[in-house]
């Protein structure tokens, strides 16, 4: 009797690396089950499909019981299958396990990567950089996440994961006011963008106009403001 090894981080992220320098496209859908797939991304169907190229499951998708050809991935759904299904740890300890996911969300936006064990990252990112390593430190994240049924190891010590050295404007519940938020929506009309009324409360139509800028500039889509949109906006964000 042959006995199936069980899926490991490390294979996860030996996986992903293969396919850095590939396309991004914010809501490109990944066969699953396509073992040749190369692309176009978008985060969270970057990482699903590592899952279920190396676990043989669906996760993190709308509907995880339907046929892995059409399934569509979202970083709302990782967060919801997270809470529900997986093992929700630390960024700092997500970042010393190869092949952990890293999530950040608001509403039904945000960001998903897959830890390298060193604190680095190999992620779907943008239109402008593809699928690239990049690193944890200094960005905004809400949890890391195992995926049950794959088998992970933690990687030594690991130094401190600094978090960002600015306030990050976001979705919020209850929503984040004042004269910054006044600043980004002002900068977003000028854009030709519409954040609902310039009334300094970040709000879904606010949180939308920002997904919308970070697509024309082809930035990190997650509907944040945060140093790099802050930048492209012409505003500064408020040190922590």
């Amino acid at each position: 009797m042959v006995i199936a090894m069980a899926a490991t981080g490390e294979q996860i992220l030996s996986l992903a690396r293969t396919h850095v320098g590939e396309k991004y496209i914010l809501g490109s859908v990944a066969p699953k089950n396509n073992k040749n797939w190369k692309g176009p991304w978008d985060c969270a169907e970057f990482a699903s499909w590592l899952v279920f190229q190396t676990a043989n499951k669906l996760y993190g998708c709308t509907d995880d019981n339907t046929s892995p050809s059409r399934a569509d991935a979202f970083t709302g759904s990782w967060a919801r299958d997270a809470a529900k299904f997986g093992k929700k740890i630390s960024v700092q300890e997500a970042s010393r396990i190869p092949g952990a996911a890293v999530l950040r969300h608001s509403g039904d936006m945000g960001h998903i990567v897959i830890s390298d064990g060193k604190g680095g990252t190999v992620e779907a990112q943008s239109r402008f950089t593809g699928v690239v390593r990049d690193k944890l430190g200094g960005r905004r994240w809400d949890t890391g996440v195992l995926v049950p049924g794959v088998k992970y190891t933690t990687k030594g010590s690991g130094s401190p994961i600094p978090g960002p050295t600015v306030t990050i404007f976001r979705l919020t519940t209850p929503l984040m006011k004042g004269a910054t938020v006044k600043a980004i929506q002002t900068a977003l009309k000028r854009h030709d963008l519409d954040p609902g009324p310039i009334d300094g409360e970040f709000g879904p139509m606010t949180a939308a106009a920002v997904k919308a800028f970070q697509l024309m500039r082809r930035l990190v889509a997650d509907g944040e403001v945060g140093p790099k949109t802050a930048r492209s906006l012409g505003i500064k964000l408020p040190s922590m």
